[in-house]
Formats: structure tokens, C-alpha cells, sequence
């Protein structure tokens, strides 16, 4: 029987690839307005590199592609980039369709929900509590709360601990099935893919479920609990 249902954070509650194209491109729109004297695709380019050696949760990205430009950082354009970065990513930081209707309707049905995401624990808190989720979990494990990431078995077992219900008992629903799916299956949970945010063109995800809307997730629960006492 099923008693919870975990979930990844970005690309499956919010959409955060969409959420961070706007705001890098407001932040490479600021930048070139006060001084930033390279072309669009270029900063682009420069920026993709970063994050990909670094990891899209880098912090300091335009820190360092200023300074990879003009051997030191000026903040007349850093400030003009992270400010209009982060009015574009509050404007753009939504959630898919239907994902308040669903977690509203889990909890009605006594279900217990948590997220583990591999963002650092004040970036996923931030995104939690402005989109006013941060009262809807009973668990919420990050990066911080383990030091490991997805599909390493951990974040899965702390959020089961937190939790109090066996792997077997819950969902886990993510995007990313070399990381969500994988880890969660290995620990004994049952998987639900996220097809409505994959990014990466996934053919086979291997979960047990896939999804192309996230309301699917209640009759999942219902299939899984039919019968059930």
C-alpha cells in the first residue's frame, strides 16, 4: 500500500530550465547594457561552459565570466546582471500545471510527501517558499542534508527516515531516470517518470510508471491501493 509520495524538485514541481533561460537572459541583456561588450551568443556560450564544469547550481557564474573577460570582476556589471536575473527568475519560478491540484488531492487522501532534490538546501527552500509549498511536505532532503547526490542511495533512505514509511510504501516521481529513478529503485521505492520534464530526450526510463501530467500521480495511487485495507 502506499502511504507517501516523494518528489524531485526541478523539472518536476517547477519548471527550472525554463525558470533559468529567462533569467540568464535578462542577466546577459543588464550586463551588456552596462558594459559587457560581447555578443549574445558568445556570453551564452561562456555561460553554458561554466555551468557544465561547475554545476547549473554554481553560484558565481557571471563572477567568473567577467573575470575570465577582463581578468577581474566589475561590479557595476555584476550587480546588473544579478539583479535582473533574479527579477526575471521570480517572474518565470512557476509550477507545472496541475501540481497544486495534485499535492492538495495526495493530501487528502492521507498521504504522506516529501521532496529530495540535489539543490543546495537555501536554494530549494527559497524556490519551496516562494511558490508558498514550504508548509506542504512532511520532509524536504537536499544536497546539504546528506552531501550526496542522486542516484546515491542516501537522500532516498534520510527522506524514508523522515518519513516513517518502508520504500515499498512510497512513490518516487522525478524527470531525470539515470538520477530519480535509479536511485530511488535501488533503495526498493516504486518509480514514477516524469516525462512532462525530461530534458534529456529519455527513450526507456525503466520506471514503473510514466507520467505526462502530474495529476496521473493520484491514479497511480489508487491502482497501487485498490484492494488494499
Amino acid at each position: 500500500m502506499i502511504k507517501s509520495v516523494v518528489f524531485d524538485l526541478d523539472n518536476t514541481l517547477v519548471d527550472f530550465m525554463a525558470m533559468k533561460s529567462q533569467a540568464i537572459e535578462a542577466a546577459i541583456r543588464a550586463m551588456q547594457d552596462a558594459g559587457l561588450r560581447l555578443p549574445t551568443e558568445e556570453i551564452r556560450r561562456r555561460i553554458d561552459a561554466i555551468y557544465a564544469e561547475q554545476g547549473i547550481e554554481f553560484q558565481n557564474v557571471f563572477d567568473q565570466l567577467l573575470f575570465d573577460e577582463f581578468s577581474k570582476v566589475d561590479h557595476k556589471i555584476l550587480a546588473s546582471g544579478i539583479i535582473a536575473y533574479r527579477r526575471a527568475r521570480e517572474a518565470a519560478l512557476v509550477l507545472y500545471p496541475h501540481v497544486y491540484l495534485t499535492l492538495v488531492e495526495l493530501l487528502k487522501m492521507n498521504l504522506k510527501l516529501a521532496v529530495v532534490s540535489d539543490a543546495p538546501g537555501r536554494e530549494a527552500w527559497l524556490r519551496l517558499c516562494y511558490l508558498n509549498l514550504h508548509h506542504i511536505f512532511d520532509a524536504v532532503v537536499t544536497f546539504d542534508d546528506t552531501h550526496m547526490r542522486k542516484p546515491n542511495a542516501e537522500p532516498f533512505v534520510e527522506a524514508l527516515k523522515q518519513l516513517k514509511v518502508r520504500p515499498e510504501e512510497t512513490l518516487m516521481v522525478g524527470d531525470w531516470a539515470e538520477r530519480d529513478v535509479v536511485g530511488a529503485a535501488q533503495v526498493g521505492m516504486k518509480t514514477v517518470f516524469a516525462r512532462y520534464g525530461d530534458t534529456f530526450g529519455t527513450v526507456h526510463s525503466h520506471a514503473d510508471y510514466e507520467i505526462d501530467d502530474v495529476t496521473q500521480i493520484i491514479d497511480i495511487v489508487r491502482q497501487e491501493n485498490k484492494g488494499s485495507g
